[in-house]
């Protein structure tokens, strides 16, 4: 078994520390009026700020490989910059830049701990060892406890830069 170290941060890794930045505060929710299988909707619009970040490559000093993973802890915050939670989360690297495909793609799952509970998601990052700033995602609500209990629905999140995103969660209760 390989040692696993701490190592500098690339272009998956700022991914990653995006996507720990999701989103899932009642704080700017609004209730559309719709139903999904009876359930209440929300969209919920929440910043993300890196506030820990560590990287465990495969191959140390090496290139990205499949295996390399992130973990990461951001806060969320409503859209008067009052923090309404935070997120805890890891990343793994699925493929590799490969000469076909040089975007690689990652798996993630993330807690979000908010007030009145907490949130899970998970989703495929693809494009996440390009150059440039992390790409647009959407992944899955999977399930919540306290208030969240029967969650359900999608976050997308847009890269704002500095170590921010903005996350639109389309929640289903």
């Amino acid at each position: 078994m390989r040692p696993i170290r701490s190592a500098c941060l690339g272009a998956a890794t700022a991914l990653v520390t995006l996507l720990a930045c999701a989103p899932l505060a009642a704080a700017a929710a609004t209730d559309t009026g719709s139903a999904h299988d009876k359930g209440k909707h929300q969209v919920i619009t929440l910043t993300g700020k890196l506030e820990q970040q560590t990287y465990f490559p495969v191959n140390p000093g090496g290139p990205a490989a499949q295996g390399d993973r992130t973990v990461v802890r951001s806060g969320l915050y409503d859209k008067d910059d009052k923090k309404v939670g935070e997120t805890g989360g890891f990343c793994t690297l699925t493929r590799a830049a490969l000469p076909e495909d040089k975007g690689g793609a990652e798996e993630c799952v993330v807690t979000y701990t908010l007030p009145g509970g907490q949130l899970t998601a998970q989703g495929m990052y693809f494009g996440i060892l390009n150059p440039g700033p992390p790409p647009s995602f959407d992944n899955a609500i999977t399930g919540g406890t306290g208030k969240y209990d029967r969650a359900r629905g999608s976050v997308h999140a847009d890269t704002l830069g500095g170590g921010m995103r903005r996350f639109t969660i389309d929640l289903y209760l």
